[in-house]
């Protein structure tokens, strides 16, 4: 769906069913500069095999309007899907871009896949926002909201009376995301939440996942502040911060973990970006083995 509004960006959004994940192709209808936001790069776990059909899908549309995609922008590390950012910039130019606490989920990571080669600078990344920092999409003033608790790295990203919340909120019948990656925190994500939700209430929120909640039969990933204030099933008002973080907490601990977790955190960390390929011209990922037996 395409939504033009006076002194506000043009929204597209893109839903990939695989992963449950909406992208956006975000303009500036008057100058033509544009941004996408949590690029899908298509990956199939049991092939091993990476495909740019949705990439491709948000470039052609692009094309058509004739807009110039500038920047790629990830509202986190995304554990769900990996980020097709490096073949946007590599058609485009783009610059990737991502929250400065990025550093730290490098950090909790590198340990974990004992990777070595794995900087923890933020460097592969081409920008790395700080709270509150405002840049430019084209004539479009974006402002940096750091919403830390899903992972340590979370942003927003407003414009005007829009917000792309990535994974902080989902539709108000859905509730809200897992706070218990490594680095992740139901306190600071109940805070980082309210702080969203200080916004004015028409404020249009836009969302990187939908789940389809029981008894609804389209996906959604529109709401407003107002909307969640009133209806949030996690975070409506009247919710107090123990309340959430006991009830986030308790669902956590019956979630499976998403099932490209492993892949998607490993690249994504890397800004998109695979291994450099072994001897043999392949590339691999690594999986951590918890062994419950001795060799």
């Amino acid at each position: 769906m395409e939504i033009v509004m006076p002194a506000s960006p043009s929204i597209e959004a893109f839903f990939d069913e695989a992963t449950n994940t909406i992208s956006y192709l975000v303009a500036d209808p008057v100058t033509g500069d544009a941004a996408v936001i949590d690029p899908v790069l298509d990956f199939d776990l049991a092939s091993g095999q990476a495909d740019v059909r949705s990439a491709e899908r948000i470039l052609a549309s692009a094309a058509e309007h004739g807009w110039r995609i500038v920047m790629a922008l990830e509202t986190h590390a995304h554990a769900d899907h990996l980020s097709a950012a490096p073949y946007i910039k590599a058609k485009t130019g783009a610059v990737i871009g991502i929250g400065e606490h990025i550093r730290d989920v490098q950090k909790i990571f590198r340990p974990i896949f004992a990777f070595d080669a794995l900087k923890s600078d933020g460097s592969d990344f081409d920008r790395l926002f700080s709270d509150g920092e405002q840049f430019m999409i084209g004539g479009l003033t974006v402002e940096v909201m750091h919403v830390p608790g899903h992972t340590p790295a979370d942003i927003a990203y407003r414009i005007g009376d829009v917000a792309f919340v990535g994974d902080t909120l989902f539709m108000p019948d859905f509730g809200t995301a897992h706070a218990d990656f490594p680095g992740g925190d139901a306190r600071q994500l109940y805070r980082s939440i309210r702080r969203v939700l200080s916004l004015v209430d028409e404020t249009r929120l836009f969302l990187c996942h939908d789940y389809k909640a029981p008894g609804r039969t389209d996906y959604a990933w529109e709401t407003t502040v107002g909307e969640q204030r009133r209806s949030s099933v996690h975070v409506h008002d009247g919710v107090s911060e123990d309340e959430f973080v006991a009830m986030r907490e308790a669902r956590d601990a019956t979630l499976d973990v998403p099932k490209l977790l492993l892949p998607a955190i490993q690249v994504n960390v890397r800004a998109g970006r695979f291994p450099e390929a072994e001897a043999n011209g392949v590339r691999y990922l690594k999986i951590p083995i918890k062994a419950c037996f001795a060799d």
